[in-house]
């Protein structure tokens, strides 16, 4: 066995397997609040390395060289982290866990798993007589350092296991405010505050909340992208000057991780040139790993409208095909029209509009929660759900205490927009709101996350749809029946159309 200088207790209180960045920040983080961790890599170099880069942690670092002697180390029931690639490589570590654990032994998986792999892990594991729990890690390397938000799901007793260990090493808030406490350094945890974690509900909804979390990630990471661009291509404003914008935004109702680093960014000088703005040198196509795809499929498949976080996906599918719209922009041409008004409305109306598309995307996230825990037989607490999104995740943000705050007033809210605070927000500011969605029409920039959060607000406040006229056309061509407004919901109506009248060919 490979141990830290000091003389470790005869067992660990926790194990991890998996020492990329992730699992060597988490694995410190849990080290650094006194508990002692064993952890395991399939390169056994890696583990040597690690462990002898950190001798004098709070709780101690235990290194193994053999799956057997991981489970060794471990006290009982054991407990141990897997932090290794989502799908094949996660089961490959289950596959080898399970001969060598015990009757009510915990595997954790902290990896982006989807949540019907979660699901079907848990049951598996279960008949075995093993635990399982899927925990959502928000925050990235450094959240897993210092503070992630972490959502669990499990059953109730495997949650009481490991509770005192999550809310130790997750992210912290002040109680009264919401505003995350800063993070310690290495070796001094924060103290005090409400922790960024909490119990999610049975098998995958710590994974399937963590889903919608990337979601509504990919929604807010769009919607800054279209607020730049409509301050570049309406108001011609330079990256630094757009920095300075952002900055006080953030000093306001926006204030958020993802606007405060966006302030970072438009600010910063390229490190080659030393002479352009950074952000003006990166290329412009963005990846993707798959949630954001994941949780627009799944709105999809149980029918709830997420157009905003859906156009989210599509905006960066359309980003990556740089060489097609390159040779696109050559032929196809847009409007002429410049914004000839003022400098200081415009950038005020563009607050607003980020304001209330985010209010609707987090609206649709929310809605796709609600109804997943009907079909999964869940019981989510959405006022807690926001109150650990509060710190340690990436869309961190102020806006998230007025979701706590909605909840709290109904937690049977069937929608964000409903909410007082909300409904209030929206009114006020949409007149701005329609004004940049409008403005970007007719200028020729593109702002899909703008303008459909905007379709989504007036559809969802139309008490008639045209979708009268679509069920009409769907019995005319399909029979597929039509309700009636002047009798009860469920009851179906057909009527026998005549053949429609088909274009004579010429003899």
């Amino acid at each position: 066995m490979l141990t830290d200088s000091r003389m470790p207790k005869s067992h660990s209180d926790i194990g991890l397997i998996g020492l990329a960045v992730m699992g060597q920040n988490l694995a410190l983080n849990i080290a650094d609040h006194g508990f002692q961790i064993s952890v395991f890599n399939r390169t056994t170099e890696k583990t040597d390395k690690f462990v002898a880069e950190n001798p004098n942690t709070p709780g101690g670092v235990v290194g193994t060289r053999t799956l057997e002697e991981f489970v060794q180390s471990l006290s009982r029931p054991r407990k141990a982290i897997i932090l290794v690639q989502a799908g094949k490589a996660t089961d490959a570590v289950i596959d080898g866990l399970v001969p060598l654990f015990e009757k009510d032994d915990i595997i954790i998986d902290g990896g982006n798993a989807l949540w019907t792999d979660t699901i079907r892990r848990e049951k598996a594991l279960k008949e075995k007589g093993l635990r399982f729990i899927g925990s959502g890690v928000s925050g990235g390397e450094e959240g897993a350092r210092f503070g992630p938000s972490l959502m669990p799901g499990c059953d109730p007793a495997a949650w009481k296991e490991i509770k005192p260990i999550w809310e130790a090493v997750a992210a912290k808030v002040d109680a009264k405010t919401g505003k995350p406490i800063p993070g310690a350094k290495p070796g001094q945890p924060v103290k005090g505050g409400v922790p960024c974690t909490t119990y999610i509900g049975e098998n995958g909804a710590g994974h399937y909340v963590k889903m919608v979390h990337n979601g509504i990630e990919y929604g807010d990471m769009q919607m800054i992208c279209e607020a730049y661009a409509l301050m570049q291509g309406l108001l011609g404003l330079k990256p630094a000057e757009m920095g300075e914008i952002f900055s006080e935004w953030n000093r306001g109702t926006l204030d958020s991780f993802l606007i405060e680093i966006t302030a970072d960014i438009l600010k910063q000088k390229d490190p080659v040139t030393k002479r352009k703005a950074f952000v003006d040198v990166v290329l412009d196509t963005a990846g993707q790993k798959g949630t954001g795809k994941w949780t627009s499929v799944n709105a999809l498949d149980m029918g709830v409208p997420a157009p905003t976080i859906a156009e989210s996906v599509f905006a960066r599918c359309i980003s990556a095909i740089k060489e097609e719209r390159v040779a696109a922009s050559k032929i196809l041409k847009g409007p002429a029209k410049k914004y000839r008004g003022s400098k200081k409305a415009l950038v005020e109306a563009i607050r607003d509009a980020l304001y209330c598309s985010k209010i609707c995307s987090y609206a649709q996230g929310f809605q796709l929660m609600r109804t997943a825990q009907k079909d999964y037989g869940w019981e989510l607490n959405f006022g807690e759900i926001a109150q650990i999104w509060r710190g340690g995740c990436i869309i961190r943000a102020a806006f998230l205490q007025k979701i706590t705050e909605a909840y709290a007033r109904n937690p049977n809210l069937a929608n964000l927009l409903l909410d007082p605070y909300f409904n209030k927000t929206v009114r006020k500011a949409q007149e701005n709101w329609r004004k940049v969605v409008s403005l970007a029409a007719e200028c020729g920039v593109a702002a899909p996350t703008f303008s459909s959060a905007l379709a989504y607000y007036d559809s969802y406040r139309s008490a008639r749809l045209p979708a009268n006229l679509l069920q009409a056309q769907r019995d005319y061509f399909g029979a597929h029946t039509y309700e009636r407004v002047d009798q009860p919901r469920g009851k179906f109506f057909h009527i026998d159309w005549p053949e429609p009248t088909r274009p004579q060919i010429p003899a």
